[in-house]
């Protein structure tokens, strides 16, 4: 989101048969704390549910064509209860999260780092959870809203980016300094990330000079999960990444190779992590979502609607 000319940096579709096509348009991160920004269209599609995978990112979506309806369980999801809001910001969470698919969608999705938040939200990540989704306005304030209906009367892609990436600067410049994030939280995360989930909290704990249960306090207080959870979220994420681009490049699926790569202890237990985190196992996760993949909607940050 750096300038209007590089702010779009890869664009994938796929359309269907039926009169189904599928947009997703990844941009530059110019935001401190904005890892990736995907922007999705879509329309022809089936009403259904789509399952929205956990991954060591908080969410931040502005829909523009009507509200994300969410629920932690298929049935909540199409029931008076689900979470319905316009502009959406999720914790970080261990479960997938069963996402209202209606015939026509778009929107931007920004996965933003966790320890980010007090920066771009004004409050650490840990302070999000206990919802499954909180509705943006609560968070970021009246003005999203306005945002939000302008990125929906844009008609370019690189203009919505960049108006957002304004926003998003101004609001954090308005904050002034957020509170720091302890150092050793900071570097706890670094090592988790440097290592994609594997090690012991005992290894992390002596590396950051903390005890496993002092470390594992501070940490969750930051970042609403502990480190084994957010270990746990990056091996996920790095098995998942590795699946896509198994299918993107048109190889054969390699499980055993993708658990050692990813710091699993073997196959069963990517497996179990799979079934935890998606409802499926890899394979049929990688069935499911083989139109989202080769239309690019897994490259970089994956949508929660489309």
């Amino acid at each position: 989101m750096a300038s209007r000319k590089a702010a779009v940096r890869e664009q994938g579709t796929a359309d269907g048969e039926s009169g189904e096509s599928r947009e997703f348009v990844r941009a530059g991160t110019g935001v401190d704390g904005v890892v990736s920004a995907v922007g999705y269209r879509a329309s022809g599609l089936r009403p259904g549910l789509h399952v929205g995978l956990p991954s060591p990112y908080l969410t931040l979506i502005f829909s523009f064509d009507g509200p994300v309806t969410t629920g932690l369980t298929p049935r909540q999801a199409v029931g008076a209860d689900a979470a319905r809001a316009d502009i959406v910001v999720g914790a970080l969470h261990r479960s997938p999260a069963y996402v209202v698919q209606p015939e026509r969608q778009s929107g931007i999705q920004l996965a933003v780092h966790p320890l980010a938040a007090r920066a771009l939200f004004g409050m650490p990540a840990a302070e999000l959870t206990g919802a499954l989704v909180v509705p943006g306005a609560d968070v970021l304030g009246a003005r999203a809203e306005s945002v939000r209906q302008q990125l929906a009367g844009q008609a370019d892609w690189a203009d919505r980016f960049e108006t957002l990436a304004a926003y998003l600067r101004a609001r954090a410049a308005a904050a002034g300094p957020a509170p720091p994030v302890r150092p050793e939280v900071a570097e706890a995360w670094a090592w988790l990330a440097r290592h994609r989930g594997a090690g012991t909290l005992r290894g992390l704990a002596g590396h950051v000079a903390l005890s496993p249960r002092r470390l594992t306090t501070l940490f969750r207080a930051e970042t609403g999960v502990t480190p084994k959870q957010a270990a746990s979220l990056m091996r996920f994420e790095h098995a998942k990444k590795a699946l896509v681009r198994a299918v993107v490049d048109g190889t054969a699926l390699d499980l055993a190779r993708v658990a050692a790569d990813c710091g699993y202890y073997d196959h069963s237990h990517l497996v179990h992590d799979f079934r935890r985190f998606t409802g499926a196992s890899p394979t049929a996760w990688v069935a499911e979502e083989c139109r989202n993949i080769q239309a690019g909607g897994h490259r970089n940050g994956e949508p929660w609607n489309p």
